[in-house]
């Protein structure tokens, strides 16, 4: 009898899973796909909400390619229930899917602040596809989008928002924006750029309340007003909550699967029952900077997942390295990055600073070993291209710069030679995901 491998979410994590399977198992098995949603790439629903691209384009795995894996499907429905001691997974109308094996990759949901009228008509949040919609059928050239909350989710959206002509209020409750994502320097550059291109900014801002605000000239659509804690009220014909993410995990209370902040999980994606893997945003699992358990909620993370597991499922024994915390926008043409503990209070700290250009560099150490890295600069000059996959490489090799970290305690900004002399590409270059050299497309009998 083949292997029966259940896959519970149809997001990046899951379809990288089913992919994998089917490239490096050695019999043919059964899999089954249980998905809320028909799988697509939440990478690019800023796309979709610009105009770009139309939304047939922002699925990934269509019906006929799953058909060509020999997936059995269950879309539109969600998992309700694991018995782990049945190997049986229940689905919201009652269907029961046995299984030998499966993997939790169920996702996250976005997050409203809790204030009064945050769950109200008109105010969205830009997470799933179906919320997306609700977007792009109302950002218009002249609206008013007041988008609360600046953290990443919020930047990934900022410049489609301004590309439709839209005027745009960003609030944030922290002191600076980008609070988990760069330091006070960068968030200061970021805010001065943004301000220059026409955005406003308001950083300490406490929203209190959300309320109609009456219909909008000769327009039928109900304004909003936004009420703060400390400074005026906002009227947006648009509001966007990017307050957060919380992962998918509710339904799998009193299941047995060991949860904090995610499945925990080993290795080799593992959970604490040997039958079950996570992956993805679900997953808290070894970061590969600190050693440390994370949840890294963020796209090269879940594919990597999904790869290791369905490695793992098709029989290999993969190991896990463990993810990288990184994090890229483009804001504005202004490129904004930051690698690995690049909150690390003990961490010895390189920068360099020039406001003009503007670019800026903070490097962080322990010993001589690059753990943290944090760059800016205009995506139009090249050397600011160059330093972020550098960087990247860097903190994620874990390569013995030596002398050369003294070359860059006085020149942050001289990335190139340290990266060119640590050898840091041939480092790189042997490590794949799956501890296998890369295969092309044409080498998969399941490629896409």
């Amino acid at each position: 009898m083949p292997a029966r491998h259940l896959i519970i979410g149809g997001g990046t994590a899951g379809i990288n899973a089913i992919r994998t399977i089917r490239e490096e198992e050695a019999e043919k098995s059964a899999i089954t796909l249980v998905s809320a949603e028909r799988p697509y790439s939440r990478m690019v629903l800023p796309y979709y909400l610009d105009r770009s691209i139309a939304e047939s384009h922002v699925f990934t795995a269509t019906a006929a390619v799953l058909a060509r894996w020999q997936v059995k499907t269950h879309l539109g429905r969600r998992a309700t229930n694991l018995d782990i001691k049945s190997n049986t997974c229940t689905l919201e109308d009652g269907t029961k899917v046995e299984y030998d094996d499966c993997l939790i990759a169920t996702g996250s949901s976005a997050v409203r602040a809790p204030v009064p009228g945050a769950d109200g008509k008109g105010v969205h949040s830009f997470w799933t596809l179906e919320e997306a919609r609700g977007v792009v059928a109302q950002v218009q050239p002249g609206t008013h989008v007041v988008m609360v909350g600046a953290g990443f989710i919020a930047f990934t959206i900022l410049n489609s928002i301004l590309a439709l002509g839209a005027t745009l209020t960003i609030v944030e409750i922290a002191p600076r924006i980008l609070p988990r994502m760069v330091d006070d320097v960068g968030a200061q550059l970021v805010q001065h750029w943004l301000e220059a291109h026409g955005v406003t900014v308001r950083t300490n801002s406490a929203v209190t309340g959300i309320e109609d605000a009456g219909a909008k000239g000769a327009s039928s659509r109900i304004r909003k007003r936004l009420r703060f804690k400390s400074g005026g009220d906002l009227v947006a014909d648009v509001v966007i909550m990017a307050t957060g993410i919380r992962t998918n995990l509710d339904w799998l209370k009193d299941s047995g699967i060991a949860i904090k902040r995610g499945v925990v999980v080993d290795d080799h994606l593992r959970s604490n029952v040997a039958n079950v893997y996570a992956a993805g945003d679900v997953a808290e699992g070894k970061d590969a900077v600190t050693g440390e358990a994370a949840v890294h909620a963020i796209e090269p993370t879940a594919q990597e997942h999904g790869r290791v597991v369905g490695a793992n499922m098709a029989g290999k024994g993969v190991r896990y390295k463990g993810s990288l915390l990184a994090n890229i926008v483009e804001v504005c043409h202004l490129d904004v990055a930051s690698f690995g503990a690049w909150e690390d209070a003990k961490a010895q700290t390189i920068s360099g600073l020039l406001k003009d250009r503007p670019a800026y560099r903070k490097l962080l150490f322990r010993g001589d070993r690059l753990t943290g890295a944090i760059i800016l600069g205009p995506s139009s000059d090249i050397w600011t291209t160059n330093d972020v996959g550098m960087l990247k490489g860097l903190v994620q090799s874990g390569v013995s710069l030596g002398s050369w970290k003294a070359h860059l305690q006085t020149n942050p900004f001289d990335i190139k030679p340290a990266f060119i002399a640590s050898r840091t590409t041939g480092t790189l270059l042997p490590e794949t995901v799956l501890g296998r050299p890369s295969k092309a497309p044409g080498d998969s009998p399941v490629a896409v």
